[in-house]
């Protein structure tokens, strides 16, 4: 699982933020081709139609585009706004619950960032 997925999640986003990982760590850049949605399913143990919502919602969102017979592409400028879009769901959406449990737990984020386990 990627720092990006959550257990509880649909498993066609936790297939998206398999992806957008892939796309910010830099396996797939501007021109770069995707997986097939066949390959892709394989490789992760899912239904195809799954894998195909995942990349429908890159579709949408304009990080990928569609290239009828061939695949699917990186956009130019997909990483950062894909980046810009990703910082913002965890400072919206996961970081308020780590804080929490940070907090609950009695933990000091000055020592968390020192340790050796960050």
């Amino acid at each position: 699982m990627t720092a990006l997925e959550h257990d509880d999640s649909p498993v066609y986003l936790k297939l998206r933020a398999t992806i957008a990982a892939a796309i910010l760590r830099g396996e797939y850049r501007a021109g770069d081709q995707l997986p097939s949605v066949r390959a892709l399913a394989a490789e992760h143990g899912a239904n195809p139609l799954t894998v195909a919502k995942a990349y429908q919602s890159f579709q949408d969102d304009d990080y990928v585009e569609v290239r009828r017979g061939v695949g699917m592409f990186v956009l130019p400028g997909a990483v950062e706004r894909l980046r810009v879009a990703e910082r913002e769901r965890f400072l919206k959406g996961h970081w308020p619950r780590v804080r929490e449990h940070i907090a609950l737990l009695g933990l000091d984020v000055r020592e968390l960032l020192d340790s050796e386990l960050a």
